[in-house]
């Protein structure tokens, strides 16, 4: 979300009205349960279309009354953020999003990924959560074949601890090399200091490091209670866009993929057959281990 408030709030300043939005995935330290939460598992949002939510400060998973980061920023923002079904496949997730860019009156969708790894090819050491990128990145894709303006995006390349800076410039390149790049932005310091009241909202570590580079902090720094390393400089403070055609036609293999799972299910058993392990496959071990303990 905060990722994404970047981009929204440099086109506010140009006169845009942007709306900024999210999937039903909150990692495990706010909502225990493995997976995205589905449609009717939500209270308090406002339909705009099948699987595709407008939230407010007050929605939340019915049973446990966890609130989602697009909850945070719609009390942040005072407006209505959009919440995305995460457990859907890329054509019902195209379909969905679609029909609600139509009914907001959108005339473009920026799709953001913090760090990078949404343009993994799966063999990357540090790769850690690859299936919502992967889903979400191909129903971009899909958007765009149907003519949709469509843009990918990468906030604070490295920031997440996953796919390191120089292998996140490699796989754009692949991209530019596919005739898919289609420039960069940097935070500006209105911008910024926005993200700064956001980070203070929206639970985030990796976009708060983006906020460390765009202050000059340089060198490796420590993320996720010390599991990962995150390695700052200024280029952590730029918003890399792209194709989302071409991304998959080039660096973007774990998309690739999946375009055609027919839910986020399917899409896991399709990464397991090319030898990748996802944040779901990560969040259920968790979940095991903790029972056992329990037992």
């Amino acid at each position: 979300m905060v990722g994404a408030l970047a981009t929204a709030e440099a086109c506010r300043l140009h006169g845009a009205q942007p709306v900024v939005g999210g999937v039903t995935w909150e990692r495990r330290p706010i909502d225990p349960q493995p997976g995205p939460r589905a449609e009717g598992e939500i209270e308090g949002a406002r339909r705009l279309a099948p699987g595709v939510m407008a939230a407010s400060a007050a929605t939340r998973v019915r049973e446990s009354g966890v609130l989602f980061a697009e909850s945070r920023m719609a009390g942040l923002l005072g407006e209505e953020t959009v919440l995305v079904d995460a457990t859907l496949g890329p054509a019902q997730l195209a379909d969905g999003l679609a029909a609600a860019a139509a009914l907001l009156g959108s005339d473009l969708i920026v799709f953001v990924d913090v760090g990078g790894d949404v343009l993994a090819h799966g063999d990357e050491p540090g790769l850690a959560s690859p299936l919502c990128d992967a889903m979400l990145l191909a129903a971009a894709a899909r958007l765009a074949e149907r003519g949709s303006p469509m843009l990918g995006g990468i906030f604070g390349i490295g920031c997440d601890g996953e796919l390191t800076p120089p292998e996140v410039l490699a796989r754009l390149a692949e991209v530019g090399a596919a005739g898919g790049l289609a420039g960069a932005r940097g935070l500006t310091p209105a911008v910024a200091a926005r993200l700064e009241e956001a980070v203070r909202t929206v639970p985030t570590e990796a976009s708060a490091q983006a906020l460390r580079c765009f202050h000059g902090e340089i060198g490796p720094a420590a993320i996720r209670q010390g599991r990962r390393t995150v390695e700052l400089s200024p280029a952590g403070a730029l918003t890399f866009y792209f194709d989302p055609v071409a991304a998959l036609r080039s660096a973007a293999r774990l998309a690739a993929a999946v375009i055609d799972a027919r839910d986020l299910e399917h899409a896991n058993q399709i990464l397991h057959g090319l030898g990748v392990h996802t944040e779901l496959d990560y969040e259920r071990d968790a979940l095991h281990t903790v029972r056992q303990r329990s037992n």
